[in-house]
């Protein structure tokens, strides 16, 4: 029974808490989580490694008026517990229930809504520079881990962190482990540290953190140097903050609460931006995440015996599909070579690596930089794939104008995660991906709709001297088998012809929706046409013909609609119409019908609403037609009525 956990109803409960009972409180919170977890699905591992980090912060700190930044932010678990969430744990990552991420529209404590890493540095810097000019002294906390405190914009907050001139603690986590191993230098360099100190090193160095940090009116630079000289820096990373003008402090063990409470309060005092390093454990108290950490980054529901875990299986999905084909391709293209951003097993390369390990780079939570080394190998004649989901791929934007798209370099884009992503929510949907790639000169943009598209698709890239992206869904494929023509460039394929005057044409697995509403209206006695677009860009000329015909078109795409598929098809009939001074055509596009994603952000929950929402699944597409058809019957008769 949870007897401690079930009185915590808010974060000035855990004042009349003795270490003792906060660190009973942990355990009974881990299993709370793991729990809840096994339930509803989400982000275990990193959660049950920072539970002692909350509650020390939530115990020193008072963030109903100080301020907590949370990088990434999947790690707010036990923050939400403390904060007054807990009953709402059984809708975690549901419809209408609470976000797996922080959200201010939950708490007020929830300062941003995160979700991409490298973000908490810098917005703690304007928060405390906000403070100043407002000459309020809130305290700022912003808690980073190690494999995003290597991120471009965090390293450029590091450099800015002097124009800060008061109080701002950046909690360093160093637990080795983005969502897979952390790479790169810094990595190498944190875990080389770690290896070297032992617990009874980290208890020795919170002693004497604590005993040289300044008490109130006693000078910051003072105690800094203090410290320095009671510690020998030669083999830890103040090196590299120091050098930078940021006092550092560590490394010391991240679960020991009442060490780590007496640090916080202590350095609640500082009056200059400093750096706490804290080692912590991924997956602390439950042996399968700690064991299997990238396993359990994020997981669905999965039941507890004991020891072991019995995962919820499903359908084979587009990541595991790209996966076989990339390693196929590897076999017979030496050339590819991939590349991703921390992300081996959520972009399928797990397989690609094992097979080609001299062919496969992780660049850690780096996309620009995935981006521009893939311009570089293919400068030099390799054909690199860059595998990276679309929520991420933004963070390159900059990088694939400049490097892949001007230069025009045979570089392929694997856009993982396109459209609604589900449970996550909106700070992970790939809804923009078709708006900021379409506008870029050179760029080829294909959406498989099947297992065979993606294969077709790919090889075309790889084979290719342009820039190519292929988009695709956190979703099972789906088995179309009327979608069995081979693929040519830029070019449709009409996979029913109707004798009504309804088309739909539709880009990605989606199509699968539209035939298995077409197979609705035929029962109703509407045949009508379906079309696989396969192409953003360049948009096949058959699909502009539809509205030549008279046509009415319904066009769907798991994308927002403002500067998406749909888009791309009525600028291109309109440039038509105009060039033919065609009166007819251009009346017949605007008979058209755009479904996809509204000019909102959509909540998080099951896709298949999602897509519901957006009218994409195959009873709003069946409605949409009879509805269409309604309205043409029903001015039809009201016309025939005027003329008699």
């Amino acid at each position: 029974m949870n007897t401690l956990l079930e009185k915590i109803n808010s974060p000035a409960d855990l004042t009349a808490l003795s270490v003792g009972e906060l660190t009973q409180l942990a355990d009974e919170m881990r299993q709370f989580i793991t729990h809840s977890v096994s339930q509803t699905g989400g982000h275990l591992a990193s959660n049950l490694g920072v539970i002692e980090l909350s509650i020390a912060m939530h115990r020193a700190f008072d963030f109903s008026t100080d301020r907590l930044l949370w990088d990434v932010g999947h790690q707010c678990y036990a923050h939400k517990i403390l904060t007054g969430r807990r009953d709402d744990f059984a809708g975690l990552r549901k419809e209408d229930g609470l976000s797996g991420f922080p959200s201010p529209d939950e708490s007020r404590q929830d300062v941003f809504s995160v979700g991409h890493a490298g973000t908490s540095i810098p917005t703690a810097l304007g928060m405390a520079l906000g403070a100043s000019h407002n000459k309020t002294d809130e305290k700022i906390v912003a808690l980073v881990g190690d494999a995003s405190i290597v991120n471009g914009a965090s390293f450029e907050a590091l450099n800015n962190l002097g124009l800060a001139k008061r109080q701002l603690l950046i909690i360093l986590n160093d637990n080795s482990m983005a969502i897979d191993v952390t790479q790169g230098a810094m990595a190498k360099f944190l875990s080389k540290v770690r290896l070297s100190h032992t617990y009874e090193d980290m208890r020795k160095r919170t002693t004497r953190i604590i005993e040289h940090l300044p008490l109130v009116g006693k000078r910051m630079e003072e105690a800094v140097e203090n410290f320095k000289r009671t510690l020998r820096m030669a083999n830890t990373p103040s090196r590299l903050f120091e050098s930078m003008n940021i006092p550092y402090f560590g490394p010391v063990d991240g679960h020991d609460i009442g060490s780590l409470v007496e640090l916080f309060e202590a350095m609640a005092h500082l009056d200059t931006p400093a750096i706490l390093h804290v080692y912590t454990q991924k997956g602390k108290g439950y042996d399968p995440a700690n064991n299997n950490p990238c396993k359990y980054h994020s997981t669905g529901p999965f039941e507890i015996n004991g020891v072991d875990e019995k995962a919820t299986t499903g359908k084979r999905s587009f990541t595991a599909a790209f996966g076989d084909a990339i390693t196929e391709l590897g076999e017979i293209d030496k050339r590819i070579v991939a590349i991703t951003a921390a992300m081996p097993d959520g972009t399928g390369l797990v397989k690609f690596r094992e097979k080609f390990p001299d062919r496969y780079y992780d660049v850690g939570i780096a996309e620009s930089v995935a981006v521009d080394i893939a311009a570089g190998m293919a400068k030099q004649g390799l054909r690199p794939v860059v595998c990276i989901y679309s929520t991420f791929l933004q963070r390159g934007f900059d990088q694939i104008f400049q490097e892949a798209s001007l230069q025009n370099l045979p570089i392929t884009f694997c856009v993982d995660r396109a459209g609604a992503v589900g449970n996550d929510g909106p700070t992970h949907h790939g809804l923009y991906d078709l708006g900021y790639l379409r506008m870029l000169p050179n760029l080829t943009i294909a959406a498989p709709a099947d297992e065979n598209d993606l294969k077709a698709m790919l090889a075309l890239a790889t084979r290719g001297e342009k820039p190519f992206a292929i988009r695709y869904p956190k979703d099972a494929v789906p088995d179309i088998p009327e979608n069995n023509i081979p693929l040519q460039l830029g070019k449709s394929v009409r996979l029913r012809s109707g004798n009504s005057e309804f088309a739909v044409v539709t880009i990605g697995p989606i199509l699968k929706e539209a035939m298995a509403a077409a197979e609705q209206l035929e029962t109703d006695g509407i045949s009508i046409t379906v079309v696989n677009a396969r192409f953003a860009k360049p948009i096949d000329e058959s699909i502009i013909d539809l509205f030549a015909q008279g046509k009415t078109v319904i066009l769907a795409e798991d994308n927002a609609l403002a500067c998406g598929f749909c888009s791309a098809v009525i600028e291109q009939a309109l440039q038509t119409a105009a060039q033919l001074q065609d009166e007819k055509l251009r009346i017949s596009i605007g008979k058209a019908v755009l479904l996809g994603g509204p000019d909102a952000f959509i909540p998080a929950a099951a896709r298949s609403r999602q897509l519901k929402w957006m009218r994409l699944d195959a009873d709003s597409i069946a409605e949409t037609v009879k509805t269409l058809k309604f309205e043409a019957e029903t001015a039809d008769k009201s016309t025939t009525r005027l003329e008699t």
